[in-house]
């Protein structure tokens, strides 16, 4: 990646974070520290309007709008292919905000592009085992409440298939063994709990915000799961 490129990728990373750490725009990008620093310094002196705050990172003021992205053919080709994967292991929420997500990808494309990835897209299918379904319509708001912190209040059904009103924290969304399951803190057993999705009966975001503020990782919650698949 020659540096105009690199500085352009470092803006889009900026505009899509609140925060960015140097270290982090280094590991992406395969750059020192010192290199960060004058890509940096480089588009703030083209008149981006770059800020920082210390042990956040740095920052876009607020305001500040990109011009509309350009997507090469290869990105728009790997965001088609995630079409499928969508819409085989996601629910009729996520389906539907991808979906959306992509018509407004497309709609920028040069005609040339729409061509390609209209014949591409019939000749991509996902054939998945009929046994799995995903028919539920929580994704969305099971996303919402994990980064707005707010308490859920769901209605969930058990392997023994007793009912059960709970209200919970949620820290994380898990798939594994094929499912998605949600990891949260419930207030009625006081501990962790992990919820299959495809299990929850009702489910409402009561937009009260956490009442614990010392949630574990969930990268250290995973490491107790029973499959690592």
């Amino acid at each position: 990646m020659n540096r105009v490129d690199r500085l352009f990728a470092i803006l889009t990373l900026l505009q899509s974070r609140k925060f960015t750490p140097a270290e982090k725009i280094s590991d992406k990008f395969h750059i020192s520290i010192r290199t960060v620093y004058r890509d940096i310094k480089a588009l703030g002196e083209s008149g981006i309007p770059i800020s920082f705050e210390p042990a956040k990172g740095y920052f876009i003021m607020q305001g500040y709008f990109l011009p509309p992205v350009a997507f090469s053919t290869e990105e728009a080709n790997a965001l088609l292919l995630l079409e499928s994967v969508a819409y085989g292991f996601t629910d009729k929420s996520i389906q539907t905000h991808y979906s959306n997500a992509l018509n407004k990808v497309k709609s920028i494309l040069k005609f040339s592009q729409k061509e390609r990835i209209e014949s591409l897209s019939d000749n991509i299918r996902f054939q998945l085992h009929p046994g799995i379904k995903y028919d539920f319509d929580y994704l969305s708001v099971l996303q919402e409440a994990i980064s707005s912190k707010f308490i859920l209040q769901i209605s969930y059904k058990n392997n023994n298939e007793e009912t059960s009103k709970r209200l919970v924290e949620p820290i994380g969304l898990v798939f594994y063994a094929f499912n998605w399951h949600l990891i949260a803190w419930c207030h009625t057993r006081n501990d962790y709990r992990d919820f299959r999705v495809s299990r929850i009966i009702d489910l409402k975001n009561t937009e009260t915000p956490f009442k614990k503020q010392d949630h574990i990782e969930l990268n250290a919650y995973m490491k107790q799961l029973p499959v690592n698949y």
